[in-house]
């Protein structure tokens, strides 16, 4: 029962991510409809069998006015891999600022990085200019589909038609 559910809202549009007891819920008591059930598994009770929830849509429009990602340390690490975007490191990553903090450098998407322990000292409170050193990969803001996406690590084949996804097929 670990597997996530994609909710989506009344027009179709992605909303969230949710845990499949929840998304259950919800289409047993009329709030969402199946629109995509898994393949692999199914729910069983003493006397019925029930299709495994893979992507949902919630039976009355929900206003949400900022669908937006969070920043904090974890989404920066997901959206750069866990690389450091200096030298390609997966070992003893830290938060870097492009703009260090002592010059106005602000803490947002456009200027935090993941940085190994190494690098982030040796630029120390230099821009990467200045260190000598090149970025791998400008920092972005993703967007919320593009990080449901890319960087949820479990996009199932269902969710693909509703979060613009290009999954290749394993034959």
């Amino acid at each position: 029962m670990a597997q996530k559910v994609l909710v989506l809202n009344q027009d179709y549009s992605a909303l969230t991510i949710c845990s499949m007891p929840k998304a259950f819920l919800l289409v047993y008591l009329n709030k969402a409809e199946l629109v995509a059930e898994s393949t692999t598994a199914k729910l069983h009770s003493v006397s019925k069998t029930f299709p495994y929830p893979s992507v949902i849509r919630l039976q009355r429009y929900v206003y949400f006015p900022f669908k937006g990602v969070i920043l904090n340390r974890q989404n920066i690490l997901k959206r750069d891999n866990f690389t450091c975007q200096y030298c390609g490191s997966k070992d003893f990553l830290t938060m870097d600022h492009v703009i260090p903090k002592s010059r106005q450098g602000r803490t947002s998407w456009d200027n935090l990085i993941t940085a190994c322990k190494y690098c982030n000292s040796k630029k120390g409170h230099m821009t990467p200019e200045e260190a000598g050193m090149v970025l791998m990969r400008q920092p972005f803001r993703p967007s919320f589909v593009m990080f449901l996406r890319n960087f949820s690590g479990i996009l199932d084949q269902q969710w693909a038609p509703f979060v613009g996804a290009k999954l290749e097929t394993t034959t």
